[in-house]
Order: C-alpha cells, then sequence, then structure tokens
C-alpha cells in the first residue's frame, strides 16, 4: 500500500468490490513500475514502440475506431438538483446516474489488472494544487496519466493520511459499446465515472473532467478559478516578465500562442517568450492581493494535424522523445509517425490511424483529424522556468478571443473588470467549412468553457464578478482578440503565429500605462500606429482597417447576445444586463 489513509482505502475496496479486477496494483510513479508497463502494453498491442533512436521512449497507440473524440453527448453533470446543472449541460440524476453506471460497471474487470492511480493536479506541495486517484484498467491512460500529472507516491504525501479532498476517478474501457458510454460528473461528491471509452478527452480524469468541470465547481465554492486558459510570459530586454492568460475556442491558434516565437524585431532587441501552460489555468488571489495562476497539468495534449516546423516548432519539438502518439500515421521505412500538415512528404510505404494499408495518393486523411500527442512539458524549448513554481505567477493580462471574419476588431481592451466579464461571456467563433456544412454561424463560447463548466453558467459568470470584487484595482485588465479578420476574397489579413507577439505588446503597454487607447462603443482600442508593423507588409492603414468598428454588425451582434443570454433567465447577473443595455446605447 502506498497510503494509510482510510478515505481512499476504503473508497477502492468498494471499486474492487464492484468491478472485479483479478488483480490491483498501485502506481508509485518508478521508472521500473512503468518500464513494466510500458513492455506489457506493448505486448498486449495496446501501445507499439517507435523508433528508439529517431523518437526515444516513444510510442504509438490506435483507439478503436468508434472512439476518437469527446463525446459531449454522452457526458453529464450529476448534480442534485437539474437547475444546477444549468441549460448548457446535459444533467442525469446522481441516485439514477449511480444505478445505471453500477451495472456496467459490475465486474467488468473480470479478466483484467485494475491500476491505482494516485496524482497531483499542480507542483507537489502547492496550495493551487489538489489531488485526484484514478482507478482504471488500462495501460494507455496510466502511460498518459505519467506525463500529463504528477503522478505515483509523492501523490498520497502530498494528499496525507486524514485528508478527504481527493477526487475519486473510476474508468473501464468495458466493451468499449459507443452506446454505452458515459462521462459522468458527480460534483458534489468529488467524483467521476467514465465507461467504454480509451480515448484520452474521456478517460485521462485528471484532464478536463477534473482540472475543469470538477475543478470549476470546487473552485466557486473555495473562491478560485479553474480556467480554460493557456498561460504565457513575456521577458523584455531588462529581464523583467510579465504574464498573460488567455482563453480562446477550438481551432483558434491557443496551442500556436502559448509557445509564440517572438518576431525577428524582439528577438533581437533581447525579448523571450516563456510557456507555462497551453490549456488549463487554475487561478488564486495571492497574499499579495493579485491574481496568480498555475498550470496544474505536467504535459501537452495537443492535437497533431496542423503542427509543423512552420505552425508551431516549439510544440513539435516537444513531441521528439517520451511521446505517445494516438492515431497518427506510421512509417513502416522508419518506424516513425506523419500526420497532415507535418510536411509535404507523406511516407510511401505507412498505415493509416486504423492501421491499414495506406497509400497518400488516395486523396483519404492517414491520421486522423483529432489525432494527437502526449508530450512531456519539460520537452518544450520555451518551457518557463517558472512552470514548477508552487506559488504560480502573477497575471497581469487576461485575453479572450474567437474566430470572427468581420465583426470583432484585431483587439480592444474591457472598460473595466464586470465589461471585461461581458466581453468573456459574449465570446463566440464563427463555423468554418472543416466543423459543419455551414459557415459563418456564430457559436457562443463564454470564456471557451461552455463543455466544461461543472455548474451552471449563470453561476459561473456570478463567479467571475464576485472575483472581481475581491481583486478590486489589483485585477488584470481585460482583452479581446481576433487574429481572423478576412479581406473579400476570404484571405486572413492579420499574419498571426509569431506575430501576435506585436498586438501583445500593446496588451501589456496598456497594463503598465505607458500606451494610450481610442474609446469606441466597444471598449478601448489602439491607434493604428500603436501596433508595431515594422517587417511586414501591411500598414498603418490596413491596421485601421482592422480595428474598425462596425456598429451595423455590433447591434446585430447584440441582438445575437441578448438571445443567448435568455438560455440563462434569472440566473444571469444583473452586471450582465447592464453591460448589455450599455452595448446597445452606445451603438444608438
Amino acid at each position: 500500500m502506498l497510503t494509510k489513509n482510510k478515505n481512499v482505502l476504503d473508497w477502492v475496496d468498494k471499486m474492487v468490490a464492484l468491478t472485479k479486477p483479478d488483480e490491483v496494483v498501485w502506481i508509485d510513479g518508478s521508472d521500473e513500475q512503468l518500464e513494466q508497463i510500458r513492455a506489457k502494453s506493448v505486448a498486449s498491442g495496446e501501445m507499439q514502440a517507435l523508433n528508439q533512436e529517431k523518437l526515444p521512449g516513444c510510442y504509438l497507440h490506435r483507439t478503436a475506431i468508434n472512439d476518437v473524440a469527446r463525446v459531449e453527448h454522452r457526458t453529464f453533470i450529476c448534480s442534485r438538483k437539474e437547475e444546477d446543472a444549468g441549460p448548457t449541460n446535459n444533467w442525469w440524476n446522481p441516485t439514477e446516474a449511480y444505478a445505471e453506471l453500477s451495472k456496467l460497471f459490475d465486474g467488468c474487470m473480470k479478466g483484467r489488472t485494475m491500476y491505482v492511480i494516485p496524482y497531483s493536479m499542480g507542483p507537489i506541495g502547492s496550495e493551487f494544487s489538489k489531488v485526484g486517484v484514478e482507478l482504471t484498467d488500462s495501460t494507455y491512460v496510466v502511460l498518459n496519466m505519467d506525463i500529463m500529472t504528477r503522478m505515483g507516491k509523492q501523490a498520497f504525501d502530498h494528499l496525507g493520511d486524514e485528508s478527504n479532498d481527493f477526487v475519486r476517478g473510476l474508468h473501464s474501457k468495458a466493451q468499449l459499446d459507443e452506446e454505452k458510454r458515459y462521462i459522468c460528473h458527480f460534483p458534489e461528491d468529488n467524483t467521476i465515472w467514465s465507461i467504454n471509452s480509451g480515448y484520452g478527452g474521456n478517460v485521462l480524469l485528471g484532464k478536463k473532467c477534473f482540472a475543469l468541470r470538477i475543478a470549476s465547481y470546487q473552485g466557486k465554492n473555495e473562491g478560485w478559478m479553474a480556467e480554460h486558459m493557456l498561460i504565457l510570459g513575456i521577458e523584455n530586454p531588462q529581464g523583467e516578465v510579465k504574464y498573460i492568460a488567455a482563453a480562446f475556442p477550438s481551432a483558434c491558434g491557443k496551442t500556436n500562442l502559448a509557445m509564440l516565437i517572438p518576431p525577428q524585431l524582439y528577438r533581437d532587441k533581447g525579448y523571450k517568450v516563456w510557456c507555462v501552460g497551453d490549456d488549463i489555468a487554475w487561478l488564486r488571489i495571492g497574499p499579495d492581493g493579485r491574481l496568480w495562476a498555475i498550470n496544474p497539468e505536467n504535459g501537452f495534449f495537443g492535437v497533431a494535424p496542423g503542427t509543423s516546423e512552420k505552425s508551431n516548432p516549439n510544440a513539435l519539438a516537444s513531441t521528439r522523445q517520451g511521446t505517445i502518439f494516438t492515431n497518427v500515421v506510421q512509417n513502416l521505412d522508419d518506424n516513425t509517425v506523419w500526420w497532415e500538415g507535418l510536411d509535404k512528404n507523406p511516407p510511401k510505404n505507412a498505415l493509416n490511424w486504423k492501421g491499414e494499408k495506406w497509400d497518400p495518393a488516395s486523396g483519404e486523411k492517414g491520421a486522423h483529424p483529432n489525432s494527437r500527442f502526449t508530450a512531456p512539458a519539460k520537452n518544450c524549448p520555451c518551457i518557463s522556468p517558472e512552470f514548477n513554481n508552487p506559488q504560480g505567477v502573477p497575471i497581469s493580462a487576461i485575453i479572450f478571443g474567437g474566430r470572427r471574419a468581420k465583426t470583432a476588431p484585431l483587439v480592444y481592451q474591457s472598460f473595466d473588470w464586470n465589461h471585461g466579464v461581458f466581453v468573456g461571456s459574449i465570446m463566440a467563433s464563427e463555423t468554418t467549412a472543416a466543423a459543419t456544412g455551414k459557415v459563418g454561424v456564430v457559436r457562443r463560447d463564454p470564456m471557451a468553457m461552455l463543455p466544461f463548466c461543472g455548474y451552471h453558467m449563470g453561476d459561473y459568470f456570478a463567479h467571475w464578478i464576485e472575483m472581481g470584487k475581491k481583486l478590486g484595482d489589483k485585477a488584470p485588465k481585460i482583452f479581446n482578440t481576433n487574429w481572423f479578420r478576412t479581406d473579400e476574397e476570404g484571405h486572413f489579413i492579420w499574419p498571426g503565429f509569431g506575430d501576435n507577439m506585436r498586438v501583445l505588446m500593446w496588451i501589456l503597454g496598456r497594463c503598465e500605462g505607458t500606451v494610450d487607447a481610442v474609446e469606441t462603443p466597444i471598449g478601448y482600442e489602439p491607434k493604428p500606429e500603436d501596433i508595431n508593423v515594422e517587417g511586414l507588409d501591411i500598414d498603418t492603414e490596413v491596421v485601421k482597417g482592422l480595428l474598425d468598428v462596425d456598429k451595423a454588425l455590433w447591434k446585430e451582434e447584440a441582438a445575437g447576445i441578448r438571445e443567448f443570454y435568455g438560455k440563462f433567465g434569472d440566473k444571469l447577473p444583473q452586471e450582465l444586463k447592464d453591460q448589455l443595455a450599455g452595448l446597445e446605447k452606445r451603438l444608438g
């Protein structure tokens, strides 16, 4: 036994009695034990070792063909009262959910091994950090959790022998039956049950399940925040670092921004960018009254397609060792991996993500569009020196953003904290052809938390407003960015990628009070000449266009916001109703 904690031991005993595994293995996190599990995983065909000279410590995994992504329609918040789950979550009565799921879990691990995985979300010993225990019958889960969390005996040491404050996670691949696939969260019980899936997003229970859905509920009750945000630091030539947290819906360049490489003109002056996290931030008010953040994760669970030396060299470098690749192409000539967008040379002798012989000339994609890499954060060339700091890092600015062709300008600043909460709550992206048949449909995704908020979103907005009251004049400034404005032909006008730093520099200037702004009906905007375009083939006139606020479009937007807000009924905070009325008034 790795722990004397009676709360843990009693719960594990109960789950063993339910699932009836042949063997129970407690994961201590030692290299020796992990090597044995890797060998077992390869022997069972769960994983394949890749070319250990070119990709040391790297493995390939293929999921079941019916099990390739998060399943939002099978994901439930099982709060005791339906209204606590709110209109944007699927609710299931917890008594019914436990009864129904217990039938599926009953005896599901017969003939299998149950692994008991203790893990810490956040650095060991940090007051930010929380412990979880995941029980699983999947070696793939064990090996991914080793990369994504601080796993092993050290997590039990952090928990101590008396505490009951740990998240109970139960997972079984069971039969991988998609009709009986459930990912259920019981926020009041600190519990997650996941069955009939083997895909990372549904089964690495420390990730979205704990770090966002359960943690957002914990944060509301305990006075902190769990957010779907990257954290990056910008170091100036004097060696001072300022930190930014940013939330974007998927397909909006979040990982690229988190690992941004500064344009040449900033590199020459000595600027550096540091990645603290690419996906999740836990934020608390520090002893100095400011907002501080940690990345609770220890690795990156990134989308492979489109990751390249050009788009994100730092992410690609992170995958060169100790990485698990899921549902990518296997190059049989040298036993390495490939995916669409990696380079222009697809392998001629290869297996696709299903493990079938693949011909690049067939027109069929070799890697699944949602294929993944699980890579250790320590591999990232720009990982922040503060990555493991138990105190976290102080946040100067919060950025929200989406993908809008015409409406949202390149960047604007909220008038104050409550207006910033409004700006986050109306966040939206337009669908691209890749996502659905319809292009340009506005999808609202407040704070990029729509699929991940573990309770009523109206209460979530109220929690943001409450945090602002506590922070007072020490609150970070809040901004909105849009890298995706298009010209009449549908081409992006702003170059994006590393050049987004030019916008971040204006944002930091605003935080430091060193740069001016112009008031518009939607917020404060830069003067066009205050965005540095040196070395780009766009001029101040183009920037002026990127900052244009079209009142007619924004009146349509306000009508869309009013309709969206209708969902939240009397749970919508009065402060947000007032913000919307203020916007409508300013638009005339």
